[in-house]
């Protein structure tokens, strides 16, 4: 089998999800996995393992995660010599005309941008289905391809086979109706992972790894339920790893390996991070993190974070404003904010970094203003206590567009944080120009602050990502070429004759069928709505408790199953 991870090695190697189903694969007698990334300019696409070409696999895996790299998948494909379109490929499956099958958080989130270069796409963990599936794949010598397909889709819940579901559209380019083949279910049932008795971290360990630390997962999924992001709704049930299972996926790690990455501590329980503290203070190791929750910070883990020398930290407050934090519910207030920045900055964290979103929903300029003035307020907190230290503390504002992301209550939304009725009136530049506006407004009455560097990401940028979000099969060709460098982004959607307003601004209504929803994560129909009407009122959600919670309905799924 060839697993192929579209993007560069250093990333590749740092994704602890490629690591994982790598490690699982060969982990199985009848397989030797080898991988694939995408190469550097210049460079033949061979594997890593043993320099072969992808036309020598008669099974290809691909891992996606990420918006950004479906282009490359589809170049990867193409470049590798296989025919990129699952529809042209030749029934008997062998060497050069492989089964293609992709999975991972991209796919499961929405299949339909890369339908059309898949065979077979995995919804969920691997852990949950990957051993029956390569059972399954055993046979593709003895079978045609549809037939091969045809008995996975049909027999494994989270086996989607593209070709056998057909899509309708209305005039609006919405979905009007999505029908299965005679045999397969009409939506596919996502696969979880079974509880872990070992916490998945690195089994893999590179000087060129962008995120060069040994890295274990605390869990799965978040109970915060913030609205925008879909984490915490594809993963539901949220999932925390017991203290034994972290514990265990530590010791793992080899001797050499002293800096460790913890996967998830924004939503850890503080009793967990504190036993996770104890162990690597004992065991000399430094700790390295993403950002931590403002409101989860505790005595223990500041310890650790003054041992562990670290320089850097970040905090997540994602909304401008407290109102916007309320609508996002993201349950943070200044406070918190302003509370944990000190307290990190006291624990050595010299250099802090907050994360902000602009273009949310119901957004306006005095919801900007609030930030400007929490920026304030932050440094003459933290200034003070950096000098005390003897080093000048720095503040980095990192602004991000918001991206509407299916499964979430803001799928519904426009990106760019037009309403409704300037979204249906006008077009996709109208977006731009409006966060355009905004961060000219933030870096001028930004400007004159000293230790502040501001951090912009590029609207152009984003409105791809919210484009491949929310996208369907439509949109395959244009990936391709976008990927194999024949056009740009705008050529291709212009080649194909698809208008980026109908996937990233135009609003969703209630009523409104959505392509991803082939795939069914166990959320009851209507409740992303219910959430989302509850956001623009202002009103919060308590977080997600499995024990006793079932109001989207997975957690009464999974008791009734």
């Amino acid at each position: 089998m060839a697993l192929v991870y579209p993007n560069t090695y250093p990333v590749a190697v740092s994704n602890l999800g490629f690591q994982l189903v790598y490690t699982l694969l060969n982990q199985q007698d009848m397989v030797v996995c080898e991988r694939f990334v995408y190469p550097d300019q210049q460079q033949p696409l061979r594997s890593l393992e043993s320099s072969r070409p992808l036309t020598d696999f008669p099974l290809v895996l691909g891992s996606v995660s990420f918006e950004h790299d479906y282009p490359r998948l589809a170049a990867m494909l193409a470049v590798g010599g296989i025919e990129p379109f699952a529809a042209r490929r030749q029934q008997a499956v062998h060497p050069g005309n492989p089964l293609v099958v992709l999975g991972g958080v991209g796919v499961f989130m929405n299949p339909e941008p890369l339908a059309v270069f898949a065979d077979l796409m995995v919804i969920g963990e691997a852990e949950g289905l990957l051993v029956p599936l390569i059972e399954a794949l055993s046979g593709f010598a003895q079978n045609s391809r549809d037939q091969l397909l045809q008995q996975i889709a049909g027999s494994l819940p989270g086996c989607y086979a593209p070709a056998f579901y057909s899509f309708s559209y209305a005039a609006s380019g919405a979905v009007a109706r999505i029908d299965a083949a005679a045999g397969l279910p009409a939506r596919v049932t996502k696969v979880i992972a079974p509880v872990m008795e070992r916490a998945a971290h690195s089994t893999l360990l590179s000087p060129e790894a962008e995120l060069g630390m040994y890295m274990v997962e605390l869990g799965r999924g978040c109970s915060r339920g913030c609205r925008f992001c879909a984490a915490g709704f594809i993963y539901r049930p949220p999932r925390l790893w017991s203290g034994d299972a972290i514990l265990k996926g530590l010791e793992d790690r080899p001797n050499h390996a002293d800096r460790i990455g913890l996967l998830g501590m924004e939503m850890a329980r503080s009793e967990i991070i504190d036993e996770i503290a104890g162990y690597l203070q004992e065991n000399q190791c430094a700790l390295s993190f993403s950002s931590l929750r403002a409101d989860r910070i505790t005595a223990q883990t500041l310890s650790l974070l003054a041992a562990s020398q670290l320089k850097s930290g970040a905090i997540a407050a994602d909304g401008c404003s407290e109102r916007l934090r309320r609508l996002i519910n993201k349950g943070l207030t200044a406070d918190d904010l302003v509370s944990a920045a000190v307290r990190l900055v006291e624990a050595g964290i010299f250099h802090l970094k907050l994360y902000v979103m602009i273009g949310l929903p119901t957004e306006t300029q005095e919801d900007l203003d609030e930030l400007i003035g929490l920026v304030d307020r932050l440094q003459k907190q933290i200034l003070p206590v950096g000098r005390a230290r003897g080093r000048v503390s720095a503040l980095t504002l990192s602004i991000n567009c918001f991206v509407p992301k299916p499964w979430t209550p803001f799928q519904y939304c426009s990106f760019g944080g037009l309403t409704p009725v300037l979204a249906e009136e006008q077009g996709t530049m109208q977006a731009l120009v409006a966060l355009k506006e905004k961060i000219r407004y933030l870096r001028k009455s930004l400007a004159t602050k000293a230790n502040l560097r501001l951090k912009f990401d590029h609207p152009e940028q984003a409105l791809q990502q919210a484009v491949f979000a929310r996208a369907d099969r439509r949109i395959g060709p244009a990936l391709l070429d976008i990927g194999t460098g024949r056009f740009s982004f705008k050529q291709a959607l212009l080649r194909h004759r698809i208008n980026p307003w109908q996937y990233a601004i135009r609003p969703r209504h209630q009523s409104e069928r959505m392509c991803w929803e082939v795939v069914d994560h166990g959320i009851r129909s209507g409740y992303l709505w219910e959430e989302f009407e509850k956001a623009m009122r202002g009103t919060t959600t308590r977080p997600c408790d499995p024990a006793v919670c079932r109001r989207c309905g997975v957690c009464l799924e999974t008791s009734q199953t």
